[in-house]
């Protein structure tokens, strides 16, 4: 019974992205005592039941969350001068050409023209830094390139500047299907990052898989749960009003289930979202993607 309760939380908490209030601690969890249990259990088992015979396995074909959303989301991030997300793609595009930096170099000067520079970028990223060995995402790349070639200062994480750069540069493949290979060097971080995915973590003792896997595709009043999917990052989201780096919807979750969240460009959010692109291996780059 306390399952079916975990797995009611772990649907509040991705629909919301806050903890609801009944959501204690298993070892708090006193109203299950009350007279009220029966109307409690009725409810959860409603909507949650089916779920149980259900197995923490990835989909053999993925589907991404355009797929769960509603018609008018689908429709804003389909039409380009209707998606928000594409305001900040167009001011990447006007930082790509900028000089910056004590070089005075702009992104331009190195990659010419990124629609063909830039083209599969996000279709392969995160990947492996061979000067490092470490992994690295497109906005650890970003500054890595401003640091290196251009003399600048690195650009915050969530910043305008960073956001639209990312924006722009994983624009350019769009339509592309998401394609980070496993291999010897990205091995330990792939198993590090789904690791991460199957443990259960917070108060609320859940588990990305508890929601993206278990529930996906099961309502939650007006929002369907997606797979979570991270191919239309950087996102405009309506909650949000702005554009937003995955690993930002990734600390709302971890958030989300009262769980300590891990600083923007850690080791552990890297992992994870490198084993989320090798989950979403197949679906089409959607960036900039509308989320609700």
């Amino acid at each position: 019974m306390l399952n079916v309760i975990d797995r009611w939380r772990c649907c509040w908490a991705e629909a919301t992205g806050k903890p609801q209030r009944f959501a204690k601690p298993l070892k708090r969890m006193r109203f299950l005592l009350s007279p009220w249990r029966n109307f409690c259990v009725i409810g959860c088992l409603a909507f949650t039941v089916p779920a149980l015979a259900q197995q923490a396995a990835t989909p053999a074909k993925p589907k991404s969350g355009i797929e769960f959303a509603g018609a008018d989301i689908r429709a804003m991030q389909a039409d380009d001068f209707a998606n928000p997300g594409m305001l900040w793609v167009a001011r990447g595009e006007k930082l790509w050409n900028v000089p910056a930096g004590r070089s005075n170099k702009s992104c331009a000067s190195c990659h010419q023209d990124a629609s063909s520079s830039m083209k599969t970028v996000a279709a392969r990223y995160p990947r492996i830094d061979a000067a490092t060995g470490k992994v690295i995402n497109i906005e650890t790349r970003i500054n890595g390139c401003r640091e290196r070639n251009q003399a600048a200062d690195p650009l915050q994480y969530e910043s305008e500047e960073l956001l639209a750069l990312t924006a722009y540069v994983a624009h350019q493949s769009r339509g592309m299907p998401v394609a980070v290979v496993a291999d010897a060097t990205n091995r330990p971080h792939l198993e590090r990052g789904r690791e991460i995915y199957y443990r259960r973590q917070g108060q609320m003792n859940l588990a990305c898989v508890n929601c993206h896997v278990q529930n996906a595709g099961r309502r939650l009043l007006a929002e369907t749960i997606s797979e979570g999917h991270g191919n239309a990052y950087p996102a405009y989201r309506l909650e949000w009003q702005a554009i937003g780096s995955l690993q930002r919807r990734l600390r709302a979750c971890y958030y989300g289930v009262r769980a300590v969240m891990p600083a923007f460009g850690s080791d552990e959010l890297l992992d994870l979202e490198l084993y989320l692109a090798r989950r979403a291996t197949g679906l089409a780059v959607e960036t900039p993607g509308v989320r609700r």
